[in-house]
């Protein structure tokens, strides 16, 4: 079973995807911060300062403004999330989020289903945010 969340958001896919992975940008929608910016083969170190957090994630792949994908999770092999990005016209993209490696034998499954899908939605709000109207105090607002 794979989690696919999709938002559209009025930017163009070159502002998203250096929101990705320009270390200076994305903790103004998701992680705190990124250990350098994000390239095929490189393990990144992902901090959430607010829960005192950090995790490491490998790129898989990176195509500019297109495709990224990488590898996280409890295990070694972890989940993969692959984020796409299709430019509709030069103001609008469709970006979506596919997660997929979720363990269907685990009695918490259908738990972190609906978990990750609730993370996924509100890492592209803030992101919608963040890109469209400068706003880059959100993500600390979800409580769990």
């Amino acid at each position: 079973m794979n989690n696919v969340t999709t938002f559209k958001i009025f930017k163009p896919a070159d502002d998203i995807f250096e929101a990705f992975v320009d270390p200076a940008k994305i903790g103004n929608f998701w992680f705190s911060s990124s250990s350098e910016r994000w390239e095929t083969g490189k393990v990144i170190t992902l901090k959430y300062d607010l829960y005192n957090a950090e995790g490491k994630i490998k790129i898989i792949e990176v195509e500019a403004n297109k495709k990224i994908v990488f590898a996280w999770g409890p295990t070694e092999e972890g989940n993969i999330v692959t984020i796409t990005l299709n430019e509709q016209d030069k103001d609008s993209t469709i970006i979506e989020v596919v997660e997929e490696g979720f363990n269907e034998s685990d009695d918490k499954y259908v738990h972190h289903l609906i978990d990750n899908k609730e993370g996924w939605v509100f890492m592209l709000s803030c992101l919608k945010c963040y890109l469209e109207f400068g706003v880059t105090q959100l993500r600390g607002g979800l409580v769990k």
